[in-house]
């Protein structure tokens, strides 16, 4: 199907330069998707979806233009292509934008696996069955939202008026609950998740378990008193400020004003033992692939080293305005043009466990969740104030759960305070927190 889709996109570039376009790109996709949803044992829905398109994008006289569709036939494409042309006659001129002037494809095993077509509907709807078992078993767990699994399969192609073309399938395969403790406004959530290639390499009871036991830790949690004290931040918090960064280290929000990292390329922004990357061609990563969405090849990009600001995220054109190649980081879908972004963003791990980073905080805050970190993060100037839950750290353990928080500062301040980095290992959405 990826060679179809391939053969597709290269007639879509044709059709372009057919149209008047002095140069043209063409990206094909086609995915299917499948989800379950269980409650009290029960199969609440089951649904399937998918979709194919193209877009295509025609370059004139540094004009650009961007069109996309569903319709493959030959009429469709020719109809897909007019359109880019057209766009692309009366666009304002963009001296940036244009074809990479190199392409190539990394390299990447194990994106799709072979094992997931041999996993029936019926053990789809067990794994997520168990994952919901898995949380009501938890003695104090009072009920389980819908617990989900879901599964998809796509397969992406590229092709340019510079006669490179590619294309590549993935799987992914993940799963998840909310689970609920204790009762009335006591009534806390945890959110168990995993994430993989196939459903075999899925623990439906460890997905269950991490449910149950995230919102176990919070029943009885009170709003403390305020302070000024050290913090232990959870995985998935840690994530999401991972992400938020990364955000900041694109390097379109660069050039437009958008961050906080704007002219600090080499200086000091985190402590040393703080390292974040980017790694497009991770074997591991949810958001691999072998090339991006203009066709250049993915690959590890220091952002973080040694504490100091390593560099940015660049696609062709944002590559081009600085005058440094790109990174690799064009994301995309059919509809949608090209945008510079992360990938799998990795926070590199320490050899701290959380136990003995309890111990060097010795009185402090593990904080396990946080509420409206895109509202309340200002990406110019850093500083943050966002609510939080989780528990306090008393004597270097764990002590009383704790709600209703509102943890503030600043993010550079709070990279260079960083006492050390945890030794935890998994991927959350896109973001590896070791």
């Amino acid at each position: 199907m990826s060679a179809d889709l391939e053969a597709l996109a290269r007639l879509g570039v044709e059709a372009a330069l057919a149209a008047g376009a002095g140069e043209a790109e063409a990206w094909c996709e086609n995915t299917t998707s499948r989800q379950i949803r269980v409650y009290d044992g029960a199969v609440e829905s089951l649904s399937d979806s998918g979709g194919r398109g193209i877009g295509i994008r025609a370059f004139l006289e540094g004009r650009v233009g961007y069109a996309f569709g569903t319709d493959l036939s030959a009429e469709g494409l020719r109809s897909i292509a007019a359109t880019a042309a057209a766009v692309a006659a009366v666009a304002d001129p963009d001296e940036y934008a244009g074809l990479p002037e190199t392409f190539g494809a990394t390299p990447v095993e194990g994106l799709a696996s072979p094992a997931m077509a041999g996993f029936s509907t019926e053990r789809k709807v067990e794994l997520a069955l168990a994952v919901e078992r898995a949380a009501r078993s938890r003695p104090g767990v009072t009920q389980v939202e819908n617990a989900v699994y879901s599964d998809s399969l796509g397969e992406a192609a590229i092709a340019n008026s510079s006669g490179f073309s590619a294309s590549y399938a993935a799987t992914r395969a993940w799963a998840y609950a909310p689970a609920f403790a204790g009762e009335g406004e006591d009534l806390m959530t945890g959110l168990g998740v995993g994430l993989a290639r196939d459903p075999g390499a899925l623990d439906p009871e460890a997905i269950g378990a991490e449910a149950g036991e995230r919102a176990l830790a919070l029943v009885g949690a009170r709003q403390p008193r305020g302070r000024r004290c050290p913090v232990v931040l959870d995985s998935f918090v840690a994530a999401s400020f991972a992400g938020f960064i990364g955000a900041m280290l694109s390097a379109d929000a660069v050039q437009r004003g958008r961050s906080l990292f704007a002219g600090r390329l080499g200086d000091e922004v985190a402590e040393a033992s703080f390292v974040l990357a980017d790694d497009g061609a991770h074997p591991e990563g949810p958001a691999s692939a072998p090339f991006d969405g203009e066709g250049s090849a993915t690959r590890r990009t220091p952002l973080i080293e040694g504490g100091r600001l390593a560099g940015f995220l660049y696609d062709v054109r944002t590559g081009r305005k600085d005058a440094r190649e790109t990174t690799g980081n064009a994301n995309r879908g059919y509809s949608s043009a090209p945008s510079v972004g992360a990938t799998n963003l990795l926070l590199e791990p320490g050899d701290a466990s959380l136990s003995s980073l309890f111990g060097q905080v010795g009185e402090g805050l593990y904080v396990t969740d946080v509420a409206g970190l895109h509202s309340g993060v200002n990406p110019v100037s850093g500083t943050f104030s966002v609510g939080a839950s989780g528990r306090l750290i008393e004597g270097g353990e764990l002590g009383a759960p704790v709600r209703e928080i509102t943890i503030a500062g600043d993010l550079v301040g709070m990279l260079r305070d960083v006492l050390a980095v945890g030794s935890e290992d998994r991927w959350i959405v896109t973001v590896q927190v070791r």
